[in-house]
């Protein structure tokens, strides 16, 4: 793990044993092994908890992403132009003598601007709260 072989342990362990002495090196390596076995369960503990919520945010995009695409989708049905049937032209509503077609003047070419490239405006990501009872979510640890 940090790259230590044997012989160094060896040699920790008999520098331990000349400073601490025979009596109190069992209760030492009784107290170090606590403090190790307690710091790898606080580090899978906090590695678990970062896991959960990378997955728990990645769940909450999507629903979001879902929810922004049947928002859209229903902006289109509104928004789309519905096809309406052309009206019958009746006999009595045409008028009997019809103008002559008077050709429109052409129109003075307008001159080309360069436009200057504007950059998208996006809005700011508002973070997404689901609803506490949402059941498509891991439960929240109290």
């Amino acid at each position: 793990m940090f790259g230590i072989s044997f012989s160094e342990l060896l040699l920790v362990g008999l520098v331990a044993l000349l400073v601490l002495g025979p009596e109190r090196l069992p209760g030492a390596a009784r107290t170090a092994g606590l403090w190790v076995g307690r710091l790898k369960r606080s580090f899978n503990a906090i590695k678990q908890e970062v896991e959960r919520e990378i997955g728990a945010d990645e769940i909450r995009r999507q629903l979001h992403n879902e929810h922004i695409l049947s928002l859209e989708q229903e902006a289109r049905k509104i928004f789309t132009p519905t096809q309406q049937e052309p009206t019958p032209v009746t006999p009595e509503a045409t008028p009997t003598t019809q103008a002559p077609a008077v050709e429109p003047a052409p129109a003075e070419p307008t001159p080309v601007v360069a436009a200057t490239p504007v950059e998208p405006v996006t809005p700011a990501a508002a973070p997404v709260v689901p609803a506490p009872q949402d059941p498509t979510l891991p439960p929240r640890a109290p």
